[in-house]
């Protein structure tokens, strides 16, 4: 990695955008205005440094790897407190509720939305791959291509072994503190399960042993201010990392793969917007303006856009939902951490279901017959239960898909050049329907704080930003 004059020159002008970005902080400006501000220059910045170098450019290469810093460490310190934000948030919200069939009812609901969804996302995958007409036979591949088919193959066995009464077992923390580590894909469920095991242990004891209960209360309480300050603190960073983030994938983005595959491009966007329309449909259909709810979700939505990681988007999901929508807190972190990991819209619903349409011809199967889209579509909403909630999730869905339906998983390694860019759209996708989940059960519940969700006052990241 060399430290040239192009690099330092590029550094510059980036370290000038960040200077840009606080001084609007300084002058109040809004949270969303501020992001809107860094996704916008972050496009710009990044043509920009593609039409200067190429995007293959030594140049290019170095000046990403210190725009990571930014990129990349603002995601690692949402990373950092998602699983105390999760497991805090959680039980202190079960402290509050003491009664488990509000429980049982929230985590029906939130897991039933985000399942019903992932099965008409499924539908729409495969409407807009037929429209577009789309199909593997006779596309060429590339090295690189041919790499990645081979990577897919060898991970066959992995994805083959998976079965939904597995998948339910890994969602048990038999270690709870290994699951703090997010070391497994189904860490922040077991974490989400392990929370729920406290919250009850601690109410059962209320009334026989108050005086634990209440000291246990109280440790809860502060260790919720103080994470939830922390939370305010990672957030306040928002603009920055979405416009690093931004500029990388822009600068190092290949348009002539993208222009040579434009159509899957075209028709997974299609499909993304089409499916977000059907969460502003159960917006409205639940009484809540969805215009207003567009506005006051942008910004999560964009950090999920350039981000590439629905686990990461948790803090900002929790805080958006609890401070713009008058959602409760425990609906919430429920909504957040269970839909980073099953019933991804846009992972383990749309991407799997064009890739199946798109791949079937190859082999001789019609993919328009009913004998083909009704077992594909009860793979895809089972097979979504357990979907890593980072960057690469939606291979790992396609693989359980594409197997499980018998179809040659290695053509999958044919859309390796253009992954990162439908993979954008497919995450903010997920993170939108999460809250989507969490904003509808908290309506269906009656537990919305109105107040709130229409309120136009500044969030509280922003006035809490005056206050400091």
């Amino acid at each position: 990695m060399t430290l040239n004059f192009p690099v330092i020159l590029n550094l510059a002008v980036a370290l000038g955008v960040c200077f840009l970005l606080y001084k609007m902080q300084q002058a109040h400006a809004s949270f969303t205005k501020r992001v809107f501000t860094g996704l916008g220059v972050g496009v710009l910045l990044g043509a920009a440094f593609q039409l200067l170098y190429g995007a293959s450019s030594p140049v290019i290469t170095d000046t990403n790897a210190y725009l990571d810093i930014v990129g990349t460490g603002y995601v690692k310190l949402l990373q950092m407190i998602v699983m105390p934000l999760i497991m805090v948030s959680i039980i202190a919200a079960i402290l509050k509720l003491r009664d488990a069939s509000s429980l049982g009812k929230i985590s029906a609901l939130t897991i039933g939305i985000l399942m019903a969804t992932t099965m008409v996302a499924a539908g729409i995958g495969i409407l807009m791959a037929k429209l577009f007409g789309l199909s593997a036979v006779g596309l060429t591949a590339t090295a690189a291509e041919v790499a990645r088919g081979d990577y897919l193959k060898g991970h066959l066995n992995t994805a083959q072994a998976i079965s939904l009464p597995g998948m339910i077992i890994s969602f048990i923390p038999a270690n709870p503190f290994l699951d703090m580590t997010g070391a497994r894909k189904t860490s922040t469920i077991a974490v989400v399960l392990f929370s729920i095991f406290v919250g009850i242990s601690a109410t059962g004891i209320a009334a026989k042993q108050p005086e634990i209960f209440d000291a246990f209360e109280r440790f809860i309480k502060v260790a919720h201010a103080i994470i939830m300050r922390m939370v305010t603190l990672v957030l306040r960073l928002t603009p920055f990392g979405v416009f690093a983030l931004m500029t990388q994938v822009v600068a190092g983005s290949n348009l002539e793969s993208i222009v040579k595959l434009l159509s899957f491009v075209t028709a997974s966007y299609s499909a993304l917007l089409l499916m977000f329309c059907v969460h502003l449909l159960l917006i409205s259909a639940a009484g809540l303006n969805a215009a207003r709810y567009v506005k006051k979700i942008f910004p999560v939505l964009a950090f999920a856009f350039t981000s590439r990681t629905s686990a990461g988007s948790i803090p900002m999901s929790v805080q958006t939902q609890t401070s713009r929508l008058g959602t409760p807190e425990g609906i919430a972190n429920f909504a957040a951490s269970f839909g980073s990991t099953i019933g991804q819209n846009g992972c383990a619903g749309i991407y799997p279901a064009m890739l199946a349409v798109m791949i079937a011809p190859t082999v001789g199967i019609d993919p328009m017959t009913f004998s083909f889209i009704a077992p594909l579509i009860a793979i895809i909403t089972v097979g979504s239960v357990g979907v890593a909630g980072v960057g690469g999730g939606a291979t790992f869905a396609a693989l359980i898909v594409l197997s499980a339906m018998d179809l040659p998983v290695a053509l999958a390694g044919l859309l390796i050049s253009i992954e990162p860019l439908i993979d954008m759209g497919r995450t903010a996708l997920n993170v939108s329907g999460s809250i989507t989940a969490g904003t509808v059960t908290s309506r269906v519940l009656g537990q919305t704080d109105m107040a709130v969700f229409n309120s136009d006052a500044a969030v509280n990241l922003d006035a809490d930003e005056k206050a400091a």
